[in-house]
């Protein structure tokens, strides 16, 4: 009788694992599920992300280009780590706090973009001496610290519009699912971006490789020799892109959290109306922070 007993015992013990495998299998289905429709939902700001982020991680001495990538990535990670937690919680706590935060990072975001603006027509730097040969010393050491704090303040920027748009996807779904789901969109985020970034940075080196490797003949070494010339045109053309998406995602932000915007030049293409207001923001915000510093100088 007792070994009967055992037996049911047994047997419910292993019905009950077996449910709880297909709960978490169900689970895991609803995730991926969501986490596409969330991916797909944040298709257009990890573009915007990629061609910001790139721009920023590059121009760097050979040497420093991973140092630098790397040093960005890890800003990302911590990034992603302290806006998911305060995310969800303003969500379930507060939700209207996260327009207002959205909007302080549109402005942000169009600062920079005109910012970058202003220094090409007006202030422009040459980083080469008269060899025309790049060298690196106690300023340009400085000057690539705060080219990576300033790519990590904008990675934050463009992180929390990331976040909050892949949570929009997936409000309907329960609280478990919601945090996997949008915990998987911020890592592919980070991993996507900056996984392509390190690629397009070290291009030349990929095709000095394929060069020597072939011997400087043949379709490898014409393969090498065209990457090694793309790489210049394709920083040059990150950059124009980078500015403008962080024009345009400013803008975005504003035609979306703000009611007034929401038909602002209704005959316009919304790409144009949020190049506009990106625009608008940027050169509002360039001429505060100018006028504000000024006055400190002065102080």
């Amino acid at each position: 009788m007792s070994s009967g007993v055992s037996n049911i015992k047994i047997i419910f013990m292993a019905s009950g694992f077996f449910a709880i495998l297909d709960d978490i299998a169900a689970l895991m289905d609803d995730v991926a599920v969501s986490a596409k429709i969330a991916t797909r939902k944040t298709a257009g700001i990890l573009g915007d992300d990629l061609a910001v982020n790139a721009e920023k991680a590059t121009g760097f001495l050979s040497s420093r280009e991973l140092p630098v990538l790397w040093a960005i990535t890890k800003g990302s990670f911590l990034n992603k780590i302290i806006i998911l937690p305060i995310v969800f919680l303003l969500n379930f706590f507060f939700p209207i706090a996260i327009g207002y935060i959205l909007i302080l990072g549109g402005f942000y975001l169009a600062y920079e973009g005109m910012e970058k603006i202003v220094e090409y027509f007006f202030h422009r730097r040459k980083n080469k001496d008269d060899t025309g040969v790049e060298h690196i010393s106690e300023e340009s050491l400085e000057d690539e610290k705060a080219k990576i704090k300033s790519a990590i303040t904008t990675d934050f920027i463009l992180s929390v519009e990331i976040v909050i748009i892949a949570l929009g996807t997936v409000l309907e779904k329960d609280l478990t699912t919601q945090i996997i789901a949008v915990s998987i969109v911020a890592l592919l985020a980070t991993v996507g971006v900056y996984g392509l970034v390190a690629i397009i940075v070290r291009m030349d080196d990929a095709g000095y490789k394929l060069i020597s490797h072939s011997k400087n003949s043949g379709f490898l070494s014409k393969l090498g020799q065209l990457l090694v010339s793309l790489l210049p045109f394709i920083i040059k053309f990150l950059s124009v892109v980078g500015t403008i998406a962080l024009l345009l995602v400013s803008g975005g932000i504003f035609i979306h959290n703000i009611d007034y915007f929401h038909h602002f030049l209704p005959e316009v293409p919304s790409i144009i109306t949020e190049f506009i207001l990106g625009l608008i923001a940027g050169i509002l915000t360039v001429a505060v922070v100018t006028a504000v510093k000024k006055i400190f100088l002065r102080g």
